[in-house]
Protein backbone atom coordinates (compact mmCIF):
# COMPACT_ATOMS: atom_id res chain seq x y z
CA UNK A 1 0.00 0.00 0.00
CA UNK A 2 1.34 3.48 -0.84
CA UNK A 3 2.76 5.64 1.93
CA UNK A 4 0.64 8.79 2.29
CA UNK A 5 1.52 12.18 3.79
CA UNK A 6 -1.10 14.87 4.40
CA UNK A 7 -0.40 18.40 5.64
CA UNK A 8 -3.02 20.79 6.99
CA UNK A 9 -2.86 24.50 7.74
CA UNK A 10 -5.49 26.77 9.33
CA UNK A 11 -8.19 24.11 9.13
CA UNK A 12 -11.02 23.50 11.64
CA UNK A 13 -9.95 21.62 14.75
CA UNK A 14 -12.71 19.09 14.09
CA UNK A 15 -11.00 18.08 10.84
CA UNK A 16 -7.64 17.63 12.55
CA UNK A 17 -9.25 15.51 15.25
CA UNK A 18 -11.09 13.46 12.67
CA UNK A 19 -7.92 12.80 10.69
CA UNK A 20 -6.07 11.46 13.75
CA UNK A 21 -8.51 8.53 13.74
CA UNK A 22 -6.97 7.42 10.46
CA UNK A 23 -3.40 8.69 10.53
CA UNK A 24 -0.58 9.61 12.90
CA UNK A 25 0.19 13.29 13.46
CA UNK A 26 3.99 13.27 13.60
CA UNK A 27 4.24 17.08 13.72
CA UNK A 28 1.72 19.88 13.93
CA UNK A 29 -0.47 19.55 10.86
CA UNK A 30 1.58 16.67 9.36
CA UNK A 31 -0.13 13.26 9.10
CA UNK A 32 1.25 9.95 7.80
CA UNK A 33 -0.27 6.56 7.05
CA UNK A 34 -0.37 3.59 4.66
CA UNK A 35 -3.58 3.22 2.63
CA UNK A 36 -4.80 1.81 -0.63
CA UNK A 37 -6.01 4.20 -3.30
CA UNK A 38 -9.68 3.83 -2.39
CA UNK A 39 -9.17 4.86 1.25
CA UNK A 40 -6.78 7.63 0.23
CA UNK A 41 -9.34 9.09 -2.21
CA UNK A 42 -12.02 8.92 0.47
CA UNK A 43 -9.83 10.78 2.97
CA UNK A 44 -8.89 13.47 0.45
CA UNK A 45 -12.52 13.97 -0.53
CA UNK A 46 -13.42 14.31 3.15
CA UNK A 47 -10.63 16.85 3.70
CA UNK A 48 -11.51 18.88 0.59
CA UNK A 49 -15.13 19.18 1.72
CA UNK A 50 -14.31 20.32 5.28
CA UNK A 51 -11.06 22.30 4.93
CA UNK A 52 -13.02 25.60 4.65
CA UNK A 53 -10.54 28.49 4.30
CA UNK A 54 -7.60 26.33 5.36
CA UNK A 55 -4.98 24.69 3.15
CA UNK A 56 -4.23 21.03 2.57
CA UNK A 57 -1.76 18.94 0.57
CA UNK A 58 -1.50 15.21 -0.01
CA UNK A 59 1.47 13.27 -1.40
CA UNK A 60 1.76 9.53 -1.95
CA UNK A 61 3.73 6.84 -3.75
CA UNK A 62 2.74 6.43 -7.38
CA UNK A 63 3.93 4.46 -10.40
CA UNK A 64 5.03 7.35 -12.55
CA UNK A 65 8.30 8.86 -13.72
CA UNK A 66 9.18 10.32 -10.32
CA UNK A 67 7.66 7.64 -8.09
CA UNK A 68 5.13 9.86 -6.34
CA UNK A 69 2.20 12.16 -6.93
CA UNK A 70 0.47 14.91 -4.95
CA UNK A 71 -2.50 17.26 -4.84
CA UNK A 72 -3.37 20.54 -3.13
CA UNK A 73 -6.51 22.24 -1.82
CA UNK A 74 -6.86 26.03 -1.39
CA UNK A 75 -3.16 26.65 -1.91
CA UNK A 76 -1.73 29.28 -4.26
CA UNK A 77 0.43 26.73 -6.03
CA UNK A 78 -1.08 24.40 -8.62
CA UNK A 79 -0.22 20.91 -9.87
CA UNK A 80 0.54 20.53 -13.56
CA UNK A 81 1.10 17.21 -15.34
CA UNK A 82 4.01 17.39 -17.78
CA UNK A 83 4.31 14.13 -19.73
CA UNK A 84 3.49 12.11 -16.63
CA UNK A 85 5.68 14.18 -14.31
CA UNK A 86 3.84 16.25 -11.67
CA UNK A 87 5.19 19.79 -11.51
CA UNK A 88 4.40 22.69 -9.17
CA UNK A 89 3.14 25.81 -10.94
CA UNK A 90 3.97 28.99 -9.05
CA UNK A 91 1.16 31.54 -9.40
CA UNK A 92 1.86 34.57 -11.57
CA UNK A 93 0.73 36.61 -8.60
CA UNK A 94 3.89 35.72 -6.62
CA UNK A 95 6.15 36.68 -9.50
CA UNK A 96 4.29 39.89 -10.30
CA UNK A 97 4.31 40.98 -6.65
CA UNK A 98 8.08 40.55 -6.43
CA UNK A 99 8.56 42.39 -9.73
CA UNK A 100 6.27 45.20 -8.64
CA UNK A 101 8.12 45.52 -5.33
CA UNK A 102 11.43 45.88 -7.18
CA UNK A 103 9.95 48.44 -9.56
CA UNK A 104 8.55 50.46 -6.66
CA UNK A 105 11.93 50.36 -4.93
CA UNK A 106 13.68 51.53 -8.11
CA UNK A 107 11.14 54.29 -8.64
CA UNK A 108 11.59 55.42 -5.06
CA UNK A 109 15.36 55.68 -5.50
CA UNK A 110 14.96 57.69 -8.72
CA UNK A 111 12.45 60.03 -7.10
CA UNK A 112 14.72 60.48 -4.09
CA UNK A 113 17.66 61.42 -6.31
CA UNK A 114 15.55 63.89 -8.26
CA UNK A 115 14.36 65.50 -5.05
CA UNK A 116 17.93 65.82 -3.75
CA UNK A 117 19.28 67.34 -6.95
CA UNK A 118 16.46 69.82 -7.38
CA UNK A 119 16.28 72.41 -4.63
CA UNK A 120 13.83 74.72 -6.39
CA UNK A 121 10.68 72.60 -6.27
CA UNK A 122 7.71 74.48 -4.94
CA UNK A 123 5.71 73.20 -1.98
CA UNK A 124 2.74 72.59 -4.27
CA UNK A 125 4.82 70.35 -6.53
CA UNK A 126 6.06 68.39 -3.52
CA UNK A 127 2.49 67.86 -2.38
CA UNK A 128 1.55 66.64 -5.84
CA UNK A 129 4.44 64.17 -5.95
CA UNK A 130 3.57 62.87 -2.49
CA UNK A 131 -0.01 62.35 -3.63
CA UNK A 132 1.09 60.38 -6.69
CA UNK A 133 3.40 58.27 -4.55
CA UNK A 134 0.58 57.49 -2.12
CA UNK A 135 -1.75 56.50 -4.94
CA UNK A 136 0.88 54.18 -6.40
CA UNK A 137 1.45 52.45 -3.09
CA UNK A 138 -2.25 51.86 -2.56
CA UNK A 139 -3.08 50.70 -6.08
CA UNK A 140 -2.50 47.17 -4.82
CA UNK A 141 -5.15 46.84 -2.12
CA UNK A 142 -3.79 43.76 -0.37
CA UNK A 143 -3.91 45.57 2.98
CA UNK A 144 -7.47 46.88 2.51
CA UNK A 145 -10.36 44.99 4.09
CA UNK A 146 -13.75 44.24 2.56
CA UNK A 147 -16.46 43.11 4.97
CA UNK A 148 -18.71 40.88 2.89
CA UNK A 149 -22.17 39.34 3.24
CA UNK A 150 -24.66 37.89 0.76
CA UNK A 151 -28.29 36.82 0.92
CA UNK A 152 -29.54 33.79 -1.01
CA UNK A 153 -32.75 31.88 -1.69
CA UNK A 154 -31.41 28.92 0.30
CA UNK A 155 -28.34 26.97 1.37
CA UNK A 156 -27.78 24.75 -1.67
CA UNK A 157 -25.10 26.27 -3.88
CA UNK A 158 -26.19 24.13 -6.86
CA UNK A 159 -29.88 25.05 -6.71
CA UNK A 160 -30.27 28.35 -4.89
CA UNK A 161 -29.47 31.87 -6.10
CA UNK A 162 -27.86 35.04 -4.76
CA UNK A 163 -30.41 37.80 -4.20
CA UNK A 164 -28.24 40.45 -2.55
CA UNK A 165 -24.56 41.34 -2.17
CA UNK A 166 -23.40 43.84 0.42
CA UNK A 167 -19.84 44.87 1.19
CA UNK A 168 -17.88 47.61 2.91
CA UNK A 169 -14.28 48.40 1.97
CA UNK A 170 -11.98 49.96 4.54
CA UNK A 171 -8.80 51.62 3.32
CA UNK A 172 -6.55 52.64 6.20
CA UNK A 173 -3.98 54.07 3.83
CA UNK A 174 -6.55 56.41 2.30
CA UNK A 175 -8.61 56.84 5.49
CA UNK A 176 -11.89 56.22 3.74
CA UNK A 177 -14.76 53.77 3.53
CA UNK A 178 -16.71 52.66 0.45
CA UNK A 179 -19.87 50.57 0.30
CA UNK A 180 -21.33 48.18 -2.26
CA UNK A 181 -24.94 47.02 -2.17
CA UNK A 182 -26.99 45.39 -4.94
CA UNK A 183 -30.30 43.55 -5.11
CA UNK A 184 -30.30 40.93 -7.87
CA UNK A 185 -33.14 39.96 -10.17
CA UNK A 186 -33.87 36.21 -10.16
CA UNK A 187 -36.07 33.91 -12.23
CA UNK A 188 -38.20 32.55 -9.39
CA UNK A 189 -40.17 33.63 -6.36
CA UNK A 190 -38.43 34.04 -3.03
CA UNK A 191 -39.23 31.22 -0.58
CA UNK A 192 -41.46 32.35 2.29
CA UNK A 193 -38.82 31.54 4.90
CA UNK A 194 -36.28 33.78 3.14
CA UNK A 195 -38.81 36.57 2.62
CA UNK A 196 -39.73 36.52 6.31
CA UNK A 197 -36.09 36.46 7.39
CA UNK A 198 -34.69 39.15 5.10
CA UNK A 199 -37.80 41.24 4.39
CA UNK A 200 -36.73 41.16 0.74
CA UNK A 201 -39.77 40.83 -1.54
CA UNK A 202 -40.28 39.65 -5.10
CA UNK A 203 -41.24 43.20 -6.02
CA UNK A 204 -37.93 44.53 -4.70
CA UNK A 205 -36.01 41.99 -6.77
CA UNK A 206 -38.01 42.75 -9.90
CA UNK A 207 -36.26 46.13 -9.84
CA UNK A 208 -32.89 44.56 -9.12
CA UNK A 209 -29.87 44.34 -11.43
CA UNK A 210 -28.77 41.45 -13.62
CA UNK A 211 -26.42 39.06 -11.84
CA UNK A 212 -23.61 39.31 -14.40
CA UNK A 213 -23.57 43.11 -14.15
CA UNK A 214 -23.46 42.95 -10.36
CA UNK A 215 -20.61 40.43 -10.40
CA UNK A 216 -18.51 42.56 -12.74
CA UNK A 217 -19.06 45.61 -10.53
CA UNK A 218 -18.23 43.54 -7.45
CA UNK A 219 -14.94 42.36 -8.98
CA UNK A 220 -13.90 45.97 -9.51
CA UNK A 221 -14.95 46.84 -5.96
CA UNK A 222 -12.98 44.14 -4.14
CA UNK A 223 -9.87 44.23 -6.35
CA UNK A 224 -7.06 42.55 -4.40
CA UNK A 225 -8.40 43.18 -0.89
CA UNK A 226 -8.74 40.80 2.06
CA UNK A 227 -12.33 39.57 2.35
CA UNK A 228 -13.77 39.29 5.86
CA UNK A 229 -16.97 37.39 6.62
CA UNK A 230 -18.76 35.10 9.04
CA UNK A 231 -18.63 31.53 7.75
CA UNK A 232 -17.21 33.19 4.65
CA UNK A 233 -16.78 29.90 2.80
CA UNK A 234 -20.56 29.93 2.29
CA UNK A 235 -20.40 33.34 0.58
CA UNK A 236 -17.34 32.44 -1.50
CA UNK A 237 -18.89 29.19 -2.77
CA UNK A 238 -22.03 30.96 -3.98
CA UNK A 239 -20.04 33.80 -5.54
CA UNK A 240 -17.58 31.50 -7.29
CA UNK A 241 -20.43 29.41 -8.67
CA UNK A 242 -21.94 32.58 -10.12
CA UNK A 243 -18.58 33.83 -11.44
CA UNK A 244 -17.97 30.54 -13.21
CA UNK A 245 -21.42 30.69 -14.82
CA UNK A 246 -20.41 33.86 -16.65
CA UNK A 247 -16.77 32.80 -17.25
CA UNK A 248 -15.49 35.48 -14.89
CA UNK A 249 -12.97 33.28 -13.13
CA UNK A 250 -13.12 32.78 -9.37
CA UNK A 251 -12.34 34.80 -6.26
CA UNK A 252 -8.67 34.40 -5.36
CA UNK A 253 -8.55 37.01 -2.60
CA UNK A 254 -7.25 36.18 0.84
CA UNK A 255 -10.07 35.67 3.33
CA UNK A 256 -10.60 35.91 7.07
CA UNK A 257 -13.44 33.98 8.72
CA UNK A 258 -14.68 35.54 11.97
CA UNK A 259 -16.66 32.40 12.84
CA UNK A 260 -13.43 30.42 12.76
CA UNK A 261 -11.81 33.07 14.95
CA UNK A 262 -14.73 32.86 17.41
CA UNK A 263 -14.39 29.08 17.67
CA UNK A 264 -10.65 29.35 18.15
CA UNK A 265 -10.83 32.09 20.78
CA UNK A 266 -14.04 31.18 22.65
CA UNK A 267 -14.04 27.43 23.08
CA UNK A 268 -16.90 27.43 25.59
CA UNK A 269 -19.22 29.79 23.73
CA UNK A 270 -22.80 28.44 23.81
CA UNK A 271 -23.04 28.31 20.02
CA UNK A 272 -21.42 30.07 17.10
CA UNK A 273 -24.36 31.80 15.50
CA UNK A 274 -23.54 35.32 14.36
CA UNK A 275 -25.88 36.81 16.97
CA UNK A 276 -24.24 34.86 19.80
CA UNK A 277 -20.72 35.88 18.84
CA UNK A 278 -21.76 39.54 18.59
CA UNK A 279 -23.07 39.38 22.17
CA UNK A 280 -19.88 37.65 23.33
CA UNK A 281 -17.99 40.75 22.23
CA UNK A 282 -20.48 43.17 23.76
CA UNK A 283 -22.19 44.15 20.49
CA UNK A 284 -25.87 44.43 21.33
CA UNK A 285 -27.16 44.81 17.79
CA UNK A 286 -29.83 43.04 15.79
CA UNK A 287 -28.75 40.88 12.86
CA UNK A 288 -30.91 42.15 10.01
CA UNK A 289 -30.14 39.40 7.49
CA UNK A 290 -29.61 42.15 4.94
CA UNK A 291 -26.25 42.13 3.26
CA UNK A 292 -24.93 45.65 3.83
CA UNK A 293 -26.30 46.00 7.38
CA UNK A 294 -24.68 42.70 8.33
CA UNK A 295 -21.43 43.78 6.67
CA UNK A 296 -21.45 46.76 9.04
CA UNK A 297 -21.85 44.36 11.97
CA UNK A 298 -18.91 42.33 10.65
CA UNK A 299 -16.79 45.46 10.79
CA UNK A 300 -17.75 46.07 14.43
CA UNK A 301 -17.02 42.46 15.34
CA UNK A 302 -13.68 42.47 13.54
CA UNK A 303 -12.37 45.49 15.42
CA UNK A 304 -13.67 44.12 18.72
CA UNK A 305 -11.98 40.78 18.12
CA UNK A 306 -8.62 42.09 17.04
CA UNK A 307 -8.39 44.89 19.56
CA UNK A 308 -8.60 42.43 22.45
Amino acid sequence: MPFTVITLRNVPYSLRGDLTRWMQEIATGVYVGNYNSKVREYLWKRISETVKEGEATISYSCRNEVGYSFATCNTERQIVDYDGIPLVLLPWKEFSEKTEAKEKSANYDVNANKQTSSQTLSSETEKSNNSVSANSSTSDRQNDLVFLDIETTGLNVDKDQIIEIGAKRISDSESKEEVFQRLIRIDRQIPDVVRNLTKITDEMLSNGAELETVLRDFQKFIQNTVLVGYNISFDIKFLNKAFEKFSLGTIRNKTKDLMYEAKRRNVYQQNYKFETTLKTYGIDRQVFHRALQDANLLQLLYYKMFSC
